[in-house]
């Protein structure tokens, strides 16, 4: 299925201009998957909004959204088109959302870090980018992450501040905290891109989002393939 992922991809940059195929082809290599963020029954939709635009342009690739009371619907304003550039993962299909996003991401090899500034374990500048793969955890404007998160996850971290007021914003946090990661992770020399696999599958979906006609010309593509 990869090869074919790829094959498609291959076929469907013919029918971008070649300015726009180059800067996909750059953008590719500066997207991670060793870092992630987890929305956590975040209730403004602008803050998911701001915090996937901020997701794009540090190069995270992948941002989860869990729903527990809160839906989401993307506010264009503020996201600004990132959301055709980003994988969203969404989680709103069982009792305890957090529980199965948890257990996805650990399946996966993340350690879970749950950001809260009350009785943690590590601060943003402590945390270890190189260890293992990470997921930030961010929770909802007044609660914060819930109970469960935070008793299952690996770490909880807080952000540095020195105000009085007690908490960032959640977009904010998550902008700090990207800021500070990518820089680590990007100067350090661990193997923080995506693999060929993902690539491919990232690709496509980038051309699939910048190509109106896209499902026909694959469909066309996919008869002649069969034969």
């Amino acid at each position: 299925m990869s090869i074919l992922t790829h094959e498609i991809a291959e076929h469907l940059k013919e029918f971008v201009v070649k300015e726009r195929r180059e800067l996909f082809e750059a953008k590719i290599k500066e997207r991670t998957q060793h870092l992630t963020i987890v929305l956590e029954n975040i209730f403004q939709g602008r803050n998911i909004s701001a915090s996937i635009r901020s997701a794009d342009c540090f190069g995270i690739q992948d941002v989860h959204i869990i729903e527990n009371d809160n839906f989401f619907n993307d506010d264009s304003e503020v996201s600004m088109g990132a959301e055709k550039w980003i994988t969203t993962k969404r989680y709103n299909q069982y009792k305890h959302n957090s529980i199965e996003a948890i257990k996805k991401l650990r399946a996966e090899g993340y350690q879970i870090i749950a950001t809260t500034p009350h009785e943690t374990d590590c601060s943003l500048y402590d945390l270890d980018i190189t260890e293992k793969k990470i997921a930030l955890f961010f929770g909802s404007e007044v609660k914060g992450c819930s109970k469960q998160t935070l008793e299952l996850a690996d770490k909880k971290m807080k952000i540095p501040m020195y105000g009085f007021t007690e908490s960032y914003n959640i977009s904010v946090s998550v902008s700090l905290s990207l800021q500070h990661l990518t820089y680590k992770m990007r100067r350090s020399d661990i193997d923080w891109g995506l693999p060929m696999d993902q690539q491919n599958k990232v690709m496509l979906q980038w051309l699939r989002n910048s190509i109106k006609a896209a499902p026909e010309i694959e469909k066309k593509y996919l008869e002649k393939y069969a034969k």
